[in-house]
């Protein structure tokens, strides 16, 4: 793989689309429904930011003696609220337009200064914790809490001798791991995006009760996640090409997999195996993976690349070690060709599928570079991960 351009390609990729997510509000829109709730994602008894039955968002803060005060909305603070000063010293404002259905990062811009919300809960984006505001989805029901048998999550603590520390993962479990001990599970090693970190897949990606529902609904076979920072956000936007995959790489498959494979009940072999990414992460995932095929045998790329039979026939054995290729976007990435570094990826799809190949591609409608787009992703990816 011609790594350098690959890192070229993806700095275009992340320049447009940190935007991508809020682009709804920037477009005329009909009269706000004066029918605001507040966010799902509230602290506890706090009444703002509010969304309503349209997707508009509102948001109210205390700050009398504050000259502006400003909301930016998206990962990197791409599009704005500007709020207005009412005699009691708060700040109010709601979006010029309905949001995308979903998550989104946000932080206030005040006197110069960034801020977060105090009424919202933080999520780690952006390399710093910001706030987080959801937009109902019209398909929220795939990762809503219900009543049904869950999975755990826990944190682990591994050693790593080539960064000469002590390393964080969180690895989820499926219902039922505990109750039969003589069971083990195929392993999917699941990565973040650029500025997000170990937390982002079960947090803002809800992975584990997207996992139980499928699970629970007989849709998809019971599997381990595990998700560790992928050391990516020392990289600079603009800078991309200076990333290093080989400390990642070392981490991960030298150290965290054989830590895993000791202290879970893995099947503990390439053919149970896979490997996923969203944006970034996606990227590490198909630089790692190509270099390890004896390792991986599922290759799951979320709004980041696309894999080219140019790809396949420069990666001895992949056409024999490879079981699946997964490739998704959310659709408005795809405009205008903002997501074709790479190639187009529905071309490549096609042209994996007449080589032979097990692949599936997924386009996630009417989404950007976000959350929706990415939770959507792996409850495509889930059923046919490991189904043969």
């Amino acid at each position: 793989m011609n790594y350098k351009a690959f890192a070229t390609a993806n700095v275009f990729l992340f320049a447009l689309v940190l935007s991508a997510g809020t682009a709804a509000a920037q477009t005329a829109a009909p009269a706000v429904t004066e029918d605001f709730k507040p966010s799902s994602l509230n602290q506890p008894g706090q009444q703002y930011p509010q969304v309503n039955s349209q997707g508009y968002a509102r948001f109210r803060i205390a700050a009398p003696d504050a000259k502006s005060v400003a909301v930016t909305l998206g990962l990197g603070g791409s599009g704005g609220t500007i709020l207005t000063k009412a005699a009691d010293g708060t700040w109010t404002g709601t979006t010029a337009g309905p949001l995308d259905e979903g998550f989104h990062y946000y932080h206030l811009k005040m006197d110069g200064g960034v801020f977060n919300d105090p009424g919202a809960t933080d999520y780690y984006g952006s390399v710093r914790w910001e706030s987080g505001i959801e937009i109902p989805a019209h398909d929220q029901d795939f990762y809503a809490l219900k009543n049904v048998p869950h999975g755990h999550v826990q944190q682990i603590l591994f050693s790593s001798p080539s960064t000469n520390s002590q390393r964080r993962a969180f690895v989820y479990t499926p219902p039922g791991y505990d109750k039969n001990q003589s069971a083990r599970y195929p392993v999917l090693y699941l990565q973040h995006g650029w500025g997000e970190d170990e937390t982002a897949w079960s947090n803002q990606g809800h992975a584990n009760l997207i996992m139980d529902n499928l699970i629970a609904a007989g849709k998809a076979k019971p599997f381990i996640i595990v998700m560790t920072y992928g050391m990516t956000n020392d990289a600079k936007i603009g800078h991309m090409d200076s990333f290093d995959i080989h400390p990642f790489q070392t981490v991960l498959v030298n150290e965290l997999i054989p830590y895993v494979d000791a202290h879970f009940r893995t099947l503990a072999d390439q053919p149970h195996r896979a490997m996923a990414g969203l944006s970034m992460g996606g990227f590490e995932t198909k630089l790692i993976t190509f270099a390890n095929l004896d390792t991986f045998s599922r290759i799951a790329l979320l709004s980041g690349g696309t894999i080219s039979m140019d790809d396949v026939n420069k990666a001895p054995g992949f056409r024999e070690k490879v079981k699946l290729v997964f490739v998704s976007f959310g659709s408005r990435e795809l405009q205008g060709g903002r997501a074709m570094f790479g190639g187009d990826p529905k071309v490549n799809a096609d042209g994996l599928t007449k080589a032979g190949i097990k692949n599936v591609f997924y386009v996630s409608p009417n989404t950007a570079h976000e959350f929706l787009s990415w939770r959507r992703s792996l409850h495509e990816l889930a059923p046919v991960l490991f189904k043969d």
